[in-house]
């Protein structure tokens, strides 16, 4: 499909405007990617790469929410992060050579870069710079990783929705009426605390109870950020 000059993302204005690590790379390099990617777009539903499958690139987002997750044995879904503009996705999987460890479902209409796998080591080795952001972007995502066991080992089930809440709000934002920005169904928010269904409804339905938050369908208002903090024992 030919892109108009208008919605073609160029790298060297898209990484800065939404703080990709490609803002790292040079203008020669820049101009490389943006002859080798393609630009491609996918309504809301599409599954971009299974978990198990072999994938070819990885994706950078300039638009949109991908939910990134892996299923367990039993078929339920475990959420491991939201993919917003910026991010890249699949990288893990081209830099170890390895099958996708994940699936990436679109959540909401997006535009992503799509780059062939052998771009990846060849700026790791051309660009110093470039290869300490992405160890740093490992290390935060391993941290992330490790934090989310220590939780789901020693924290409630209570303490865990809040801290997603809280986790939710420094990641997306809220509305000028304190509205979460991102809207997730009730499973999908069991699926990133790790628990029920159920449960997550019914600590949705005390936590509104408690004037912590307000909820209108999907759509969740944040009411008192420290009450959740005191909850949660969350940080930034």
């Amino acid at each position: 499909m030919v892109q108009n000059q208008e919605s073609f993302p160029f790298c060297e204005n898209c990484a800065f405007q939404i703080n990709a690590i490609f803002r790292h790379l040079s203008k020669d390099e820049s101009d490389r990617l943006n002859f080798i990617k393609a630009f491609r777009t996918f309504k809301k539903g599409t599954i971009l790469y299974k978990e198990g499958s072999r994938i070819s690139g990885f994706y950078c987002i300039n638009k949109g929410l991908i939910k990134v997750y892996k299923t367990g044995p039993d078929g339920k879904e475990q959420i491991i992060r939201f993919a917003k503009p910026g991010d890249i996705i699949a990288y893990r999987s081209v830099l170890s050579n390895e099958p996708a460890c994940t699936t990436a479902k679109v959540l909401e209409d997006c535009r992503v870069c799509f780059l062939p796998s052998d771009i990846l080591p060849q700026l790791i080795s051309s660009n110093s710079v470039f290869a300490l952001e992405l160890v740093k972007l490992i290390c935060q995502e391993l941290g992330e990783a490790n934090s989310y066991i220590t939780d789901i080992a020693q924290k409630t089930v209570r303490e865990r929705l809040a801290e997603v809440l809280l986790k939710l709000v420094n990641d997306f934002g809220l509305t000028e009426n304190k509205t979460l920005r991102i809207s997730l169904t009730r499973e999908e928010l069991a699926n990133i605390v790790g628990t029920a269904t159920e449960s997550v409804i019914r600590l949705l339905s005390e936590f509104k109870s408690d004037g912590l938050i307000e909820l209108s369908g999907r759509k969740i208002i944040i009411l008192d950020i420290k009450g959740l903090e005191k909850i949660s024992n969350f940080s930034h």
